[in-house]
């Protein structure tokens, strides 16, 4: 494997989606790793343990998947950039951390390839029935990114772009892939490092005494900075004042959660980010994510040469969800088709955000195994027909 002097691998490779993400880490910038095995996400684990020690970094297998969601925080306050990785029963282990990682506002990364539930369910099939809970998972009011690729050249470049918005504006990030993408074989291109756009953590230029950790810059977002540096920094999941120091009334949670989400809310449009494909003039719009996406695909080729003007939208940051433009669509188009591998999960965003001036048909499925491509061509029938 060619690598630069970074360390980070880099022209034509031949792997898999689970591989890629790890890679993606790396060229980000990631040098903590913290997790415990789950299929059908441990080829991500068992190549960065082997790959970070060769980077200057660490991993860590903790003991099971609450202890490693906390362990990956503790190494961001200390300098680095972390990531954990898991799939969906200890995606629910780690939701009390995802919530302490909001308040605390912790750039980090979590990966979850999905795979079929509830419970312990299909561990090694597929699913995307983790989306719901990745946005509301934790309680009380905070906001998050999630990605989703649909392909292991995604699976590298979307864990970079993870990484880049952790940064950017210190909240966790999910990396929503699914079974089906993280254990694909293809051809992932990977630049030199020099070609990589990485957004470096934003360090307090303040000197000890000055800097507050939860003082917001003109986006809303604070400065960090690292543990055995001379700040002061006191870091707590209770409502908290700009140093950090708990403050139990109303006007601080005000102040403090408002812009813990409003930060996102306020700036969805920045970071939402969609696919789109022969949108203009299209009666029905199909609208996917992940594996899904591929599938719909072959569905929509299908219908267009039955003359059905259909167009694409795929979701690869489903979180913050593309209000705007759903709700741009809704007054153009005739209706909305929602393939999922869940029994309704985004397909209830779009139809809130349609608001009745386009039905939205969610083609259901629970996981095991990826739709057929004719029971998604069927919907986009029937929703042609109704449409005229």
């Amino acid at each position: 494997m060619a690598a630069d002097p970074s360390g980070v691998l880099t022209g034509q490779h031949y792997l898999d989606g689970n591989h890629a993400a790890c890679e993606g880490a790396l060229a980000a910038g990631c040098r903590f790793a913290s997790g415990y095995p789950i299929t059908p996400s441990t080829e991500v684990v068992e190549r960065i343990a082997a790959r970070l020690p060769r980077m200057g970094g660490m991993f860590i297998q903790m003991e099971d998947e609450i202890a490693a969601s906390i362990t990956l925080q503790g190494a961001v306050w200390a300098g680095k950039k972390a990531l954990t990785v898991t799939s969906g029963p200890g995606f629910s282990l780690m939701m009390e951390h995802i919530g302490l990682a909001a308040m605390t506002e912790c750039p980090c990364v979590y990966i979850d390839v999905q795979r079929g539930g509830p419970s312990t369910g299909l561990p090694t099939l597929p699913g995307q029935a983790d989306m719901m809970q990745a946005r509301w998972g934790s309680h009380g009011d905070y906001e998050i990114i999630a990605l989703c690729p649909e392909s292991p050249q995604e699976c590298f470049s979307l864990t970079v772009e993870a990484f880049n918005l952790a940064e950017q504006w210190r909240v966790p990030v999910m990396l929503m892939m699914d079974e089906c993408v993280g254990h694909m074989t293809e051809r992932v291109v990977i630049p030199p490092a020099d070609q990589i756009h990485v957004v470096d953590r934003r360090w307090t230029k303040k000197p000890p005494g000055e800097f507050k950790a939860f003082e917001p810059g003109p986006d809303m977002v604070p400065d960090m900075a690292k543990a055995g540096d001379g700040h002061h920094l006191f870091v707590t999941g209770l409502t908290h004042d700009e140093r950090g120091y708990p403050v139990m009334n109303q006007k601080a949670q005000e102040k403090l959660v408002r812009r813990i989400v409003d930060k996102i809310r306020l700036n969805a449009d920045k970071i939402s980010r969609v696919e789109e494909d022969q949108i203009d003039g299209a009666e029905v719009v199909v609208i996917s994510y992940g594996i899904t996406s591929r599938v719909a695909m072959r569905a929509v080729q299908m219908a267009r040469a039955k003359g059905i003007k259909v167009g694409t939208m795929r979701l690869i940051v489903a979180w913050p969800f593309p209000e705007n433009r759903v709700r741009e669509l809704a007054s153009k188009v005739k209706a909305f088709v929602v393939p999922e591998l869940n029994y309704g999960q985004m397909s209830l965003e779009v139809e809130r955000v349609a608001a009745g001036k386009a039905p939205t048909v969610l083609v259901p499925h629970g996981g095991g195994e990826v739709h057929d491509p004719e029971v998604i061509l069927e919907a986009i029938v029937q929703a042609a027909r109704g449409a005229r």
